[in-house]
C-alpha cells in the first residue's frame, strides 16, 4: 500500500494538544483542513477515520490531553497507531496492488530480482520512481504487459484467450495498475509529496514515511 501524504498537514496535527485533535475528529470540524483528494485514486472516508482516531482514544490508556501525539507518554506502538490514522487522514489518495503483482511492476524496470520485504524499504521506491521519470505511462505499462507474457510463456501457461478466460482481463488489470502507479508516483515527484509505504495488517511502527519509520518520523515533529 503506498498512500500519498501532505507532510505538513501530518505534522501539524501530530503537534496538535490531544484534546484538540480528538473535539476535531469527534465534531467533524477538521474536514475543512483535510488536503484535497485525488479523485483518480481511493482513499479512506473522512467518518471512517474520524472513527478510527476516537477508537484509538477510547482504548489508550494514560494519554495526556493537553500535549500532542509527539509528545504524549505512551507505549511507541500506541502512538504510531494514532500516527497512521492521521497520515491516512493527511492523504490525498492511495496506490495498492498484491504483492505477486508487485514483482511484475517493479523487477523488470531495476533489472533485478526482490524479496516482498524490501517493497516497504523506502529506498527502493525512490530508485524506482527515478527510474519510473525516464519513461511515459504508456511505455512503461507495455512493457509490465510484455514481461507478464514473457513470464507465462516460460512457465507453459497459455495465452489463447479462447483456452483461457481470464488472459484478456489479468492484462487489462495490469495494464490499468501500472499506468496508475505511473501516474501515482508522477504525482508525488512534482509536488513533493511524501510516500507512506506498509501493507494491510503490517504494525503501525513499521509503516515508513518519507525515508523513515513512521515511529521516526513522529518523533522528527517533536
Amino acid at each position: 500500500m503506498l498512500l500519498l501524504v501532505d507532510r505538513e498537514a501530518f505534522d501539524r496535527l501530530c503537534s496538535m494538544p490531544l484534546e484538540q485533535l480528538l473535539d476535531g475528529m469527534q465534531g467533524q470540524a477538521l474536514r475543512d483542513s483535510r488536503p484535497e483528494a485525488d479523485p483518480r485514486f481511493h482513499r479512506g472516508f473522512d467518518a471512517d477515520l474520524e472513527g478510527d482516531v476516537l477508537e484509538w482514544s477510547d482504548e489508550t490508556e494514560g494519554a495526556e490531553p493537553a500535549v500532542s501525539l509527539s509528545e504524549q507518554p505512551i507505549d511507541s506502538e500506541s502512538a504510531c497507531g494514532l500516527a497512521l490514522a492521521l497520515a491516512r487522514w493527511c492523504s490525498i489518495g492511495e496506490w495498492r496492488c498484491w504483492d505477486a503483482r508487485l514483482y511484475l511492476y517493479i523487477e523488470p524496470l531495476l533489472d533485478r530480482n526482490f524479496s516482498a520485504e524490501e517493497f516497504l524499504r523506502p529506498e527502493v521506491w525512490a530508485e524506482f520512481s527515478e527510474a519510473l521519470a525516464n519513461t511515459d505511462r504508456v511505455s512503461y505499462s507495455e512493457s509490465v504487459v510484455l514481461d507478464w507474457m514473457s513470464r507465462r510463456q516460460e512457465l507453459g501457461e497459455t495465452m489463447e484467450p479462447s483456452e483461457d478466460p481470464r488472459i484478456l482481463p489479468t492484462m487489462e488489470a495490469h495494464r490499468s495498475a501500472s499506468e496508475s502507479l505511473h501516474t501515482f508516483l508522477d504525482r508525488a515527484r512534482r509536488e513533493g509529496l511524501s510516500l507512506l509505504i506498509g501493507r494491510e495488517y503490517l504494525e503501525p511502527g513499521r509503516w515508513n514515511l518519507d525515508s523513515e519509520s513512521l515511529h521516526s518520523a513522529l518523533g522528527a515533529t517533536a
